[in-house]
């Protein structure tokens, strides 16, 4: 072989060998990316755990006081069982877009009506008073704001996941891998959005 033959050939190499590399860097950076959102949904779903452990104790505090309210209370154990269900959904796969449009939606829902039983508690001046239903519901607060912390922070890594799976020329290996578009952890309740006032 001659001379620029083999020069041409080490070229050829040396481009392969580059092309690889990129290939390599670009698909193990989405890896890395996707697994942050995952972690960073996990955190959510650390949150919402102990969110849908308080909200039965805080309805079993209300019951007793409550009994003129049953149809509140109990759309408020409805609204838990499904947002914890589709919660489940989500933390199987985080970038299932059909699990957490549903999560969004329980969530909404639930939001609005643990809002209306905190409205609703006003009007018990004993419950109110409950050292239990105080305790309960300040630590559903912490808990609130801890969820919109974590949700925060999910949605900053979908976020710049998202970007980077959208960019050029990362989009290619995107799109040859199968990396899915991840979806936010969106407040799709306007009631949500405004957190419970629970002043005791």
């Amino acid at each position: 072989m001659t001379t620029p033959i083999l020069i041409g050939l080490g070229v050829l190499a040396g481009f392969v060998l580059i092309i690889g590399f990129w290939i390599m860097s670009a698909f193990n950076g989405l890896v890395v990316l996707r697994n942050r959102f995952k972690n960073a949904f996990a955190q959510i779903d650390v949150q919402l755990k102990r969110r849908y452990d308080l909200i039965p104790n805080l309805v079993e505090t209300a019951k007793g006081y409550m009994k003129h309210e049953r149809e509140t209370l109990d759309a408020v154990i409805s609204a838990r069982a499904e947002a914890q269900k589709c919660s489940i959904n989500v933390n199987a796969d985080p970038s299932d877009p059909a699990a957490m449009a549903a999560l969004n939606k329980a969530e909404g829902q639930l939001g609005g009506v643990l809002g209306r039983l905190m409205m609703l508690t006003e009007n018990y001046p004993d419950l109110k008073a409950n050292q239990n239903m105080m305790q309960l519901t300040e630590e559903l607060t912490s808990t609130e704001n801890k969820v919109a912390f974590a949700r925060q922070g999910y949605n900053d890594s979908v976020m710049v996941y998202n970007t980077r799976r959208e960019s050029f020329p990362t989009n290619i290996i995107a799109g040859m891998f199968n990396f899915k578009e991840a979806t936010l952890f969106e407040i799709t309740n306007q009631q949500e959005r405004e957190a419970p006032k629970v002043q005791f």
